[in-house]
């Protein structure tokens, strides 16, 4: 029997106050993924989708080939990690998508990444 991939995802963000300007309506979030491999074979990472939602409610797909330039393979039992940004038009927004990904027998599927909140620290109570 073939062991079904189980992959951990978890999402860390933080607000980039240096590159933000709130007077444009521009803030900038930096977030940092980390991809944990809890199975027994390796997976790969081909492909990402995003769905960033603002404070108004408008949201914004983002989809492409791997992450940071890179198809990341993940050995059993170990991780991957990264950090990448985003810029809203307000103070606060979530983001939540999925990765496309491959098991060691080269069969597709997908990790799930959970909602997380990007908001500047003054929103956060």
């Amino acid at each position: 029997m073939i062991d079904s991939p189980r992959v951990c995802i978890q999402v860390q963000s933080v607000y980039v106050e240096s590159q933000s300007m709130p007077d444009e309506q521009r803030y900038v979030f930096a977030y940092t993924v980390t991809i944990r491999n809890l199975g027994r074979f390796q997976v790969q990472l081909l492909g990402r989708f995003w769905l960033i939602t603002n404070g108004n409610g408008r949201q914004t797909e983002v989809q492409g080939e791997g992450v940071i330039g890179e198809q990341p393979i993940i050995h059993a039992g170990s991780e991957f990690q990264y950090t990448s940004g985003t810029i809203l038009e307000t103070p606060l927004g979530t983001m939540q998508g999925h990765y496309e990904m491959v098991d060691h027998h080269g069969q597709p599927f997908r990790s799930t990444i959970p909602v997380f909140r990007l908001a500047i620290p003054t929103l956060i109570h």
